[in-house]
Parts: C-alpha cells; sequence; structure tokens
C-alpha cells in the first residue's frame, strides 16, 4: 500500500517480549498497543504463554482475543533461554547427541507451530543452536536438516511460515548457511527466514542493506537492534554501528510487509521506557530513509 508521495504505508515495527519479561504478558501487550505499535515477537517462556504448562489451549485463546481487540499482530519466537532445562541454556537442542533430546526441542517447536496458528502469526521463529563438542559439521547439518523436517511439515500444514534465524556461533550462523539447509531439504516452501538486522553487521561481509535485498525471497519475519561487527550483543539504536534508514529503505525496496521486532532480550530493566525509545527512533529513521 502506497501512500499520496509513491512511499509504502509505515512498516509494521513491533516489539519483542524477551525484552519485557519483567511484565506480564497482559501489560506487556497494552503498554505495546498504548506506545503505537504494529504487532508484538512473543517469546513463548515460562513467564509469557508458557507452552510446557497446562491449559495451553485455553491460554493462547485468551492471548488471541487480547491481541485482536488490542489491534497487534503476532510473531511467535522460541528463543528462551531456560524453558526446557533450568540449568543450560537453549538446551536441550536440534543437534544434540540423544535422540530423545533433540526430540524435546522439535516437540516445543511443534508446539509453538501450533500456538502460531492458533494467534495467526506471521511467522513462527527457530534456530539451529550449537554444534556439541565432538560432533562433526556433517553430522550436525545432517541433525539439522532431519529435525525441522517434521516441524516444517506441521508449518506447511498449518499455513505458518517457519523462520530459521542465523545465530553467531551457531551451526547456522550466516545467510548462506540458511542457504545450505534449503537446499539440503530441497528447497521447500514454507522454509523461510528470521533476518535480524544486528546480525548481519556482526557477521555478515555485505552491507547490510545489500544483504537485506539480498535475502529478501526468503524473508518472513525481521529483528531489529543495534549492533558492532563481531561482537554479538543486542544494543539499543545509537549505541552501535548499523545506520538504520538505509536498512529501513532496503527493508521498504524488498517488498516487505511483515512486523519489524525490536530485538534487546538483556534489556527488560529498562523495557517500557527502551520500547518508547525505540518507536521514536524508527520512525524517525523511516522518515529519513529514501527507498533503494
Amino acid at each position: 500500500m502506497t501512500g499520496p508521495t509513491g512511499r509504502t504505508a509505515t512498516p509494521r515495527f513491533s516489539y519483542g517480549t524477551n525484552g519485557l519479561t519483567d511484565l506480564r504478558l497482559d501489560d506487556a501487550l497494552g503498554l505495546l498497543a498504548d506506545l503505537g505499535y504494529s504487532g508484538v515477537a512473543l517469546t513463548l517462556d515460562h513467564m509469557h504463554l508458557d507452552p510446557c504448562a497446562p491449559d495451553l489451549a485455553a491460554r493462547v485463546a485468551h492471548v488471541a482475543g487480547r491481541l485482536d481487540a488490542l489491534g497487534l499482530g503476532v510473531a511467535v519466537e522460541t528463543g528462551a533461554r531456560y524453558v526446557l532445562d533450568p540449568a543450560r541454556k537453549h538446551g536441550p537442542g536440534l543437534l544434540d547427541p540423544e535422540p530423545a533430546d533433540r526430540e524435546r526441542r522439535i516437540g516445543l517447536l511443534r508446539t509453538a507451530v501450533r500456538v502460531g496458528a492458533d494467534l495467526g502469526a506471521t511467522a513462527v521463529h527457530c534456530f539451529s543452536g550449537l554444534l556439541p563438542q565432538g560432533t562433526t559439521e556433517d553430522e550436525g547439518w545432517k541433525r539439522l536438516a532431519d529435525a525441522i523436517a517434521p516441524v516444517l511439515a506441521d508449518a506447511q500444514q498449518a499455513g505458518v511460515p517457519l523462520a530459521v534465524e542465523p545465530e553467531p556461533g551457531h551451526l547456522l550462523d550466516t545467510v548462506g548457511a540458511f542457504h545450505r539447509l534449503r537446499e539440503l531439504l530441497g528447497d521447500p516452501p514454507g522454509l523461510a527466514l528470521t533476518l535480524d538486522i544486528g546480525h548481519i553487521r556482526c557477521l555478515e561481509p555485505e552491507p547490510v542493506p545489500a544483504c537485506v535485498l539480498a535475502a529478501a525471497p526468503w524473508v518472513a519475519h525481521v529483528q531489529i537492534d543495534d549492533m558492532r561487527r563481531g561482537v554479538h550483543e543486542h544494543l539499543p539504536f545509537g549505541e552501535g554501528e548499523i545506520d538504520f534508514p538505509p536498512v529501513l529503505a532496503a527493508l521498504e525496496t524488498s517488498g516487505y510487509t511483515g512486523l519489524i521486532s525490536v530485538e534487546l532480550p538483556r534489556h527488560s530493566h529498562a523495557g517500557p521506557e527502551l520500547a518508547r525509545r525505540s518507536l521514536d527512533f524508527l520512525r524517525s529513521a523511516h522518515r529519513e530513509a529514501a527507498p533503494c
């Protein structure tokens, strides 16, 4: 949709609940709507729509009603640190040596797909995880492809894109690695990309806007944050090295219409204020953006 200047409408900015963990979910959703966000990136976690607790269907229905009442779109994220194991960050994972451990992570992702479908999510996010010590890269890629396949089948049936995120330090760490997975799986429909703008600055060799344009055909979800080259630290806008107007211009030029979700998972202590400042910053950057 374009306005009188020929530019597309204001992007659909959203905010990640992993940066609002000190708030109840109902309160976080109300805050984001009051600030003027278009959506929320909802991380399934023990404090926000726990995927492992009883009565999930009823709780999902409540959240769906709340989102509808507030006019918020939603993407479902699965990056909770300790939702499956209280002693092991992001464990168990898709690359673990023990099949039973991999099945627990696969089960979580399949649950996330069902939740995403019931919420009308724009995408369900996931990541590969770290390559375990003693596991070869070839074996890691085989485990990843085998683990993603049933989740992707569920996502295809539900009509929800499964958006894999390249994560620094993980087996699947770059957009190029995403394409390796895509090719291993036979380029299936429904397999999409979560593009974290900070991760591009951290790892990718090309300028951020160029990477956005090159990845555009596969992008179903965007996370946005500031970052420095070679340092995987999600920073508030203005504290890193990224020039954001060209990034937003590239997203606009690419035709992306999904959620653009602020990703500040280590800043919940200042979540409400950072949510306000982040939206002000992004709106200003969008006004300055010149389409590519």
